[in-house]
């Protein structure tokens, strides 16, 4: 086979006319030629840093719509579904990813589950981070989430980063707001990268200490404006990826969005095209061509290098894009789940106090970091309850693996002016989360979810709707377009209900994330992420 074009040599920053010939999956030759072929032939695109569960498809469904993108492969953590499955729930993600020629790259997550402080549906240990390292297939060691574990020399958590240097594998990282000597600290265990700096003098600091800084544009954290303007000098030691992505927004576009996004900057094209095609690669170690002979024949074919409209997704040779129709076919899969709890009653949700303050949540739009506000309590008939007019809503996070009583706290900005959103995407432990405008409405939003063993959902007096997502409660066994539409619909009635957050279900579902401060609520309790601890709803005067 044999592809002509505009040929982008990214190591060598040049475009020249010519032809590549492809045998047997591989590049065989390159050759300038001149021909009338305009469309430009470049390494395909990688997202050095995705939680594939997040687009609510498993990894085949996930893939037949990234190859739209001109996306070829991801360097995937299944660290959601391992909080609910453990190693078995990895191991499911590996071989249905195998079902494609799309080139998934897992990681063994590095903490499961997340925090002592919450409830999960299993435990990675260290003996089992060994036994995972050992698996050829097995990219890298997750993000190290337990970065107060690192600092204060836990022996689990320097034992799982030991396995990895001793296998050769590289260790992600994961520090929000960690800088100065802690974060000389945590670079020096062998911790070498980032995605979750928020300010561009966070991302600064990290990269001159030795650290690879990723660009997340996910649908709830979103750093691109952040720090886009770190890459023109530092373009060397930075990725472009996700970590989360629902399924509307994959529809719509992936890794190409950023390029066109960072080149509309004024930023030389050949930076970024390191960024988003380049530097994961050779980081990773990853078994993906970038478009030199001998390589993988894992290239796109896109109309220009601004707008990076993709018209053909090769990999290993194989045509598995052509003009956003994916070649790729559904595969079937068995469906693992571990769902335990059963339906509540409205009084499960009550909380009596006298309290004149409160502690509230204050959610940020297109952060995961929150605040931690001090409100006036509005009580009735001696309990604490929702103040839609202050925009103060009652919120539970339900332990979906045992029977034990709802954990309750106040959240602000979500904006609900009747109703109720739930869903069983909490990360990481992914127990059942929820925000209403009263007790009734939550209790009802809840049971939907338990009545289907997980899902996403919304209800009002008169509606309920929700997406089921019965793999491991987290994700749907059915085909993206379809999960793409019913979420969208999800995400127009809870809008409709008042929320004017621009992506209210991934934000929702990060309040229950304790590793991300300041404020969040796990099944067990109210906790403050600075301290890493357990703090009272109520605020003794």
């Amino acid at each position: 086979m044999v592809l002509k074009g505009q040929i982008v040599d990214i190591y060598n920053k040049r475009i020249f006319k010519g032809e590549i010939t492809i045998d047997k999956g591989v590049i065989a030759s390159i050759e300038e030629k001149q021909h009338t072929v305009e469309d430009y032939i470049l390494p395909g695109f990688v997202d050095a840093h995705i939680h594939i569960e997040s687009s609510m498809l498993v990894p085949s469904e996930f893939a037949r719509i990234a190859v739209n993108h001109g996306t070829v492969a991801t360097v995937s953590d299944p660290h959601e579904i391992a909080n609910v499955l453990g190693v078995d729930g990895v191991h499911f993600m590996i071989e249905n990813g195998k079902q494609t020629p799309f080139k998934f790259n897992f990681g063994a997550p590095s903490c499961v589950p997340a925090t002592s402080f919450e409830s999960a549906g299993a435990i990675i240990d260290s003996d089992a981070i060994r036994s995972l390292m050992a698996n050829p297939e097995i990219k890298y060691l997750a993000e190290m989430m337990n970065y107060p574990g690192v600092l204060f020399d836990d022996e689990e958590v320097l034992r799982k980063i030991a396995w990895a240097k001793q296998y050769n594998k590289p260790v992600d990282g994961h520090a929000p707001g960690v800088v100065g000597d802690d974060i000389r600290k945590y670079i020096n265990t062998g911790i070498t990268t980032d995605h979750e700096c928020f300010t561009y003098e966070e991302g600064l600091e990290k990269l001159q200490k030795g650290m690879k800084v990723l660009i997340r544009e996910g649908s709830a954290a979103k750093n691109f404006e952040a720090l886009i303007d770190l890459l023109p000098e530092h373009y060397k030691n930075m990725m472009f990826c996700s970590d989360d992505k629902h399924p509307d927004d994959l529809i719509i576009n992936h890794i190409n969005k950023l390029c066109a996004r960072a080149v509309a900057k004024g930023i030389d094209v050949f930076k970024v095209l390191q960024v988003a095609c380049i530097n994961p690669v050779k980081h990773y170690n990853l078994d993906v061509g970038l478009l030199q002979v001998g390589d993988a024949a894992d290239c796109i074919v896109v109309s220009d290098l601004k707008e990076f409209q993709v018209l053909k997704t090769y990999i290993n040779g194989e045509l598995l894009s052509d003009n956003g129709n994916s070649k790729l076919k559904s595969v079937a899969f068995e469906t693992l789940n571990n769902f335990n709890t059963s339906k509540k009653q409205v009084v499960d949700f009550k909380v009596p106090s006298e309290t004149n303050q409160i502690r509230v949540i204050e959610a940020l739009e297109g952060q995961l970091v929150t605040n931690e506000l001090i409100e006036e309590a509005t009580i009735q008939n001696g309990n604490l309850v929702s103040n839609t007019e202050t925009d103060i809503l009652k919120m539970t996070v339900v332990n979906r693996y045992n029977n034990d009583q709802p954990a309750m706290a106040f959240i602000k900005n979500f904006g609900l002016k009747q109703g109720a959103i739930a869903s069983s995407v909490g990360h990481d432990s992914h127990n059942i989360i929820a925000v209403g405008v009263s007790d009734e409405m939550i209790c009802k939003a809840v049971n939907l979810i338990i009545e289907n063993k997980g899902g996403i959902c919304a209800v009002s007096n008169s509606e309920e709707k929700i997406v089921p997502l019965p793999v491991a409660g987290i994700m749907s066994d059915r085909d993206g377009e379809t999960i793409g539409k019913q979420y969208a619909e999800l995400d127009v009635m809870a809008k409709q209900l008042g929320s004017q957050l621009n992506a209210p279900y991934m934000t929702l579902s990060f309040m229950a994330l304790l590793v991300i401060p300041s404020l969040k609520l796990s099944d067990k309790g109210l906790f403050n992420g600075k301290d890493f601890k357990f703090t009272s709803l109520e605020v003794n005067s």
